[in-house]
C-alpha cells in the first residue's frame, strides 16, 4: 500500500469546507464507499477514488430526539442517489414531519467555535 499524503477524513472535511459532499468509489467493488476509509471494506483494495455527490437523497429511516434541554430534533439515515448511506438530520421542517421516503438535498452546517462543518439535509418538494 502506498503511503497516503492526507487522511481520508481530512480530505472529506476539505470538501465540506467547499460545500461538497465527497465520498469514495471502489472500482474493484463497483460501488460507493462511505464513511471515508483507507481500505475498501468490500474488497480490501487501497485503490479508492474520490467523487462528489450531486447532493440528492431519500430518507431511509428517521427518529425524533427529545433532549432534556433544548428543542427536539430529528436523526435520519439518508440514502444518497450515488449508492451510499449516511446519518444526519433534516432541517427546515418540524422534526416530526420528516418521513421515510422523503426526498432531501445536501447542505453544510457550520457550527462555528472551531467545530468542523458537517452535512445536513433540507426537504425537497417533488414536482408533480
Amino acid at each position: 500500500m502506498e503511503r497516503i499524503a492526507q487522511s481520508p477524513l481530512a480530505i472529506y472535511q476539505q470538501h465540506l469546507e467547499k460545500d461538497e459532499l465527497a465520498y469514495q468509489w471502489s472500482a474493484q467493488a463497483n460501488r460507493a464507499v462511505f464513511y471515508p476509509r483507507v481500505i475498501c471494506p468490500f474488497t480490501g483494495s487501497d485503490r479508492l477514488e474520490w467523487r462528489v455527490s450531486a447532493g440528492l437523497g431519500t430518507v431511509y429511516a428517521t427518529t425524533v430526539t427529545y433532549p432534556r434541554e433544548g428543542d427536539p430534533y430529528n436523526v435520519a439515515l439518508i440514502d444518497m442517489d450515488e449508492g451510499f448511506r449516511l446519518m444526519s438530520r433534516v432541517e427546515g421542517i418540524a422534526p416530526i414531519a420528516v418521513k421515510i421516503g422523503m426526498r432531501v438535498k445536501f447542505s453544510v452546517h457550520r457550527p462555528g467555535g472551531g467545530e468542523p462543518p458537517y452535512p445536513i439535509f433540507i426537504f425537497v418538494e417533488e414536482k408533480a
